[in-house]
């Protein structure tokens, strides 16, 4: 009798795609000590999607969090992508994990993937933001910014509800809070957001950068108001 072969794991399905020339180039761009393979965000997405369909909630939720555990870069972003989904039921676990995660950013692309999975679990439960209000405060300008960018669904409803209205001028109350911020990336997640908001309420965007505008940096302030001109 032959030995069986063992199935081959998320991890090892990933290394697989390894590119070692890519790797080199995507660690001096991050600019971030981790390993990293040099997959692309649409490789890592193929595999993402795959291993969602095939496994359970409790299955995903235990993958994203050994995933996330190795510190290479592309199954940072493949956790963050198992978990990028409108409806989870039931949802809390998948929050609790993605809002563990926050204190361990250090890169932007990590971030912003987990990020989007974190905006899925707050729109789907505002009542989350009361977590999410904590990290303005905090000393880590990783945590900062994941506030507004988690937040950014809040920035392009047309015809936003009351609750919906209150939440955004919330989060320009954090906006405000961080315009004095000297970080580069929380100067950009603050125009960003505020740029965003521009699109769909400009009235409010505009009665924001009256107010606080001359406290952001120079190129933060006209990202900001990129289409409010004229």
């Amino acid at each position: 009798m032959g030995i069986e072969a063992r199935p081959v794991t998320p991890l090892q399905e990933l290394q697989s795609l390894a590119d070692p020339a890519k790797a080199a180039g995507m660690q001096a761009y991050h600019k971030v000590e981790r390993p990293y393979l040099g997959l692309s965000v649409p490789q890592i997405d193929e595999l993402a999607d795959r291993w969602r369909a095939e496994r359970t909630l409790e299955e995903r939720l235990q993958l994203a969090a050994d995933l996330w555990q190795t510190n290479i870069h592309e199954a940072r972003i493949a956790a963050a992508k198992l978990l990028t989904q409108a409806r989870i039921r039931p949802d809390q676990a998948a929050w609790e994990l993605i809002a563990g995660w926050v204190p361990e950013f250090d890169a932007w692309a990590i971030a912003d993937h987990a990020a989007i999975a974190g905006q899925k679990r707050l729109v789907a439960d505002p009542a989350r933001l009361e977590t999410v209000a904590d990290w303005i405060a905090s000393p880590r300008m990783w945590t900062r910014r994941a506030a507004l960018v988690m937040t950014l669904p809040w920035t392009k409803q047309n015809f936003p509800k009351p609750e919906e209205i209150a939440i955004r001028d919330r989060v320009l109350g954090w906006c405000a809070t961080l315009a004095t911020d000297p970080d580069w990336f929380i100067q950009k997640a603050v125009a960003w957001w505020v740029r965003d908001l521009s699109k769909h309420d400009a009235p409010r965007a505009r009665a924001f950068l009256a107010e606080h505008g001359a406290a952001l940096k120079p190129f933060a302030r006209k990202e900001s108001a990129r289409h409010l001109q004229g």
